[in-house]
């Protein structure tokens, strides 16, 4: 039997040789709580393997942003550190390479004054959206996988002990990124592979709507007239292939910004800036969210929506299987790039200029006459569900079924 060490290792090996794919003297930058530290320090043995000139730890703490959130005067939440973002922006310039450990802790900043959190959240969006603009843009490699912190094993397994919910968690990571496959590699090239096809198929059929269909859910969805599906894995301007997120089961693409029609609900739990935002139902107009009603953080959502005016747009959807590994785990993760990759899901916010043809090099007014979304967030949730149907529309209203009780025809 395998032991945690080694399955540990492979972890770290997948992400720095298939998910950001490090080429020779590149930088590797990586973006981490300090809970993290211990797989940090393996995953910078690897990129050094891998040949790797230098790596940047960019360290950050839940706790310190949180005190700081409570209880710092309100005019420092709408001040950001330019030194930290032009650094980031710099080496980004310089094809360094990204990788962000995300582990969220969803009740962190539950006792923290909604408004607070979106000032903050807003001012580092604002200072960082250079940097922000190199992975939108698939300029450089970037990944982002998870770790198991006690806070997070606590949401996904309430009635363990601290030391027996981390290790089912980890049990978990290991399963759904494929790395308890005796050849991970091999494993992630073959699913690379399946939603390739997926991606083919859909960019072949020129859809001009999807209609989704389920309980508390009938939307419409408008495709940007030059969409591209997209899957798995990306290219760099550069050439270099890599896979942004660890695990994914999505193929997604871009809507016209102002096509989305009807009301849709939420199926999972939203992790946002520390905050839960549950049961929840937006209803569109024009493409805009008109009206949105949340059963857990309405202010928190409210705030989300109110954050510019592209927050209220859509600027992604993606199709997933109910059938999909995670959704079969039978978890709620409390985690977006677990659950996103469990269930259909669309994201509110800035669009992917590599969702549409030519989207790379044009510049904003292209980008916006071809249906593109603005935003300083890009925020998924989940709307699949077991009853969930699709359809697409061609440009002639032909309707063909592409999602039957959740899963694909």
């Amino acid at each position: 039997m395998e032991t945690f060490e080694h399955y540990l290792d492979k972890y770290a090996e997948l992400a720095i040789r298939v998910g950001l794919n490090v080429q020779k003297d590149q930088t590797v930058v990586i973006m981490t709580p300090i809970a993290c530290a211990d797989f940090v320090r393996k995953l910078a043995k690897k990129a050094y393997e891998a040949g790797a000139k230098d790596v940047v730890v960019d360290w950050d703490d839940d706790e310190v942003k949180a005190l700081r959130l409570k209880h710092a005067p309100e005019s420092t939440l709408r001040e950001y550190p330019m030194w930290r973002a032009k650094g980031l922006e710099e080496m980004a310039k310089n094809d360094a390479a990204f990788l962000q450990i995300y582990a969220p802790n969803s009740d962190l900043l539950k006792d923290v004054d909604p408004e607070r959190v979106a000032v903050s959240s807003k001012t580092a969006a604002t200072a960082r959206e250079g940097f922000l603009n190199y992975m939108r843009n698939n300029q450089v490699s970037w990944l982002m996988v998870s770790y198991p912190t006690a806070e997070w094993s606590a949401k996904v397994f309430p009635n363990l002990s601290e030391e027996e919910r981390v290790r089912k968690l980890w049990e978990q990571i290991f399963k759904l990124t494929r790395v308890d496959n005796d050849d991970p590699v091999a494993a992630w090239n073959r699913h690379v592979a399946t939603l390739t096809g997926k991606m083919n198929m859909l960019n072949d059929k020129r859809y001009k709507q999807l209609h989704f269909k389920s309980e508390g859910t009938d939307l419409y969805i408008e495709l940007a007239p030059k969409h591209l599906w997209v899957a798995a894995g990306s290219e760099t301007e550069k050439g270099t292939f890599f896979i942004p997120n660890i695990p994914t089961e999505e193929v997604f693409t871009m809507p016209a910004k102002t096509g989305t029609n009807g009301t849709v609900r939420s199926t999972l739990p939203l992790s946002y800036q520390g905050s839960l935002i549950d049961g929840f139902t937006l209803t569109f107009e024009n493409g805009k969210v008109v009206n949105a009603t949340a059963e857990v953080g309405q202010e928190v959502l409210n705030k989300m929506l109110d954050m510019d005016e592209g927050a209220r747009y859509l600027g992604e959807v993606a199709l997933v299987p109910y059938d999909s590994p995670i959704s079969k785990s039978g978890l709620i993760y409390y985690n977006t790039l677990f659950d996103e990759n469990a269930s259909c899901h669309i994201a509110l916010g800035n669009s992917y200029p590599f969702t549409i043809e030519g989207g790379t090099g044009m510049k904003p007014e292209e980008l916006a006459q071809n249906g593109f979304n603005k935003s300083l967030i890009h925020v998924d949730f989940m709307i699949g569900s077991a009853d969930m149907d699709i359809d697409g529309l061609l440009e002639d209203g032909t309707r063909e079924p592409l999602f039957r009780k959740g899963n694909w025809v």
